[in-house]
């Protein structure tokens, strides 16, 4: 069933998106029953977004149109985007605003950092758009914000979900360097998908900036995403979790593509509960030690309670492994 578009519509599209304007519009299908969300208007939420909006930060959340929205804010979680809100790709898939980015804003370090100290958050996750015009890539920015963090938040831990700093030599060692407590890279859909879903990243660049993560700190946390409902096939999807084991990447979380507007890369089908529990066991079945997959997962949906079981699984996995070398 198709979803009429209004004015409104039309016009955030050449706001936002200015490069897919001249694009053939997709039809808008339907969500089905188990998609549906509550719209948001807790006095948790409210409080959470005037915090935002009083410190001049930029969230995810707001600009990718998370469904999840509602639910996290409610319980003060937010995640942090940096660098503005103006992103220098334009994949197919995404919500967030394209163009030429503002000037970066020294302070913004500072205010995630008192965002976290007045949410009282136990765990951050930051993001930010793709900064290609900046010659690090952003990656000092993201050492910054943690470093800010760590000082005035010590006792919270922090993910990090980051571009692929594609042709920023020393980017990556920058911000491993910070230790974060999770490094995660979304990878986003399968390889043959890439040249419409996400034109300005290469597959296997993506693949190998998360191995090499593990070559700087084998220790670290890795996590990784996919969508699924862009038209990929169940055997891709087995294969890329395969390069992602090959990677040693820890965590895999799986969620349900949404269409943003219609000028944005059309939904194939919308996978049902049954099938994300079917992948999940997958995955499991492969070695991750932790998988999130469900039609709302998002990277960085109930991130703060996955976390604690991601370091519960390797202490279990570490137990194990040592009981068996001993007999």
């Amino acid at each position: 069933m198709a979803v009429t578009i209004t004015k409104k519509q039309e016009l955030n599209v050449r706001i936002r998106h200015p490069e897919k304007v001249g694009k053939p519009d997709n039809i808008i299908r339907k969500k089905p029953s188990w998609i549906r969300v509550k719209a948001p208007n807790s006095k948790e939420y409210i409080k959470t977004r005037d915090l935002v909006r009083a410190l001049n930060l930029t969230t995810v959340c707001e600009e990718a149109a998370c469904p999840n929205i509602g639910e996290c804010w409610s319980k003060k979680h937010a995640t942090m985007m940096i660098l503005g809100d103006i992103c220098t790709r334009a994949c197919a898939f995404c919500n967030v605003a394209t163009g030429r980015p503002d000037k970066v804003d020294t302070f913004e370090p500072f205010n995630v950092a008192e965002a976290v100290r007045h949410l009282g958050l136990e765990h951050i996750v930051i993001t930010s758009v793709d900064r290609d015009d900046l010659p690090d890539g952003g990656a000092n920015h993201f050492s910054e914000t943690i470093a800010a963090i760590r000082k005035i938040a010590p006792a919270t831990t922090i993910e990090i979900l980051t571009p692929d700093f594609l042709k920023k030599d020393g980017a990556l060692e920058i911000v491993a360097h910070s230790k974060p407590d999770v490094f995660n890279h979304n990878l986003e859909t399968v390889p043959r998908l890439y040249k419409s879903v996400r034109p300005g990243a290469r597959y296997f660049h993506s693949l190998r900036l998360l191995d090499k993560v593990k070559d700087y700190d084998p220790l670290m946390f890795t996590k990784s995403g996919l969508m699924v409902g862009l038209g990929e096939s169940i055997s891709e999807v087995f294969q890329v979790m395969d390069d992602m084991r090959s990677a040693n990447i820890d965590f895999l979380t799986i969620g349900q593509y949404l269409q943003p507007t219609i000028k944005h890369h059309p939904v194939d089908r919308f996978y049902e509960p049954d099938e994300f529990k079917e992948l999940e066991t997958a995955a499991y079945g492969k070695g991750f030690l932790m998988v999130s997959a469900s039609p709302l997962t998002r990277s960085s949906y109930h991130a703060d309670e996955d976390f604690i079981s991601l370091r519960n699984a390797r202490l279990s996995r570490f137990k194990q492994d040592t009981t068996h070398q001993s007999n």
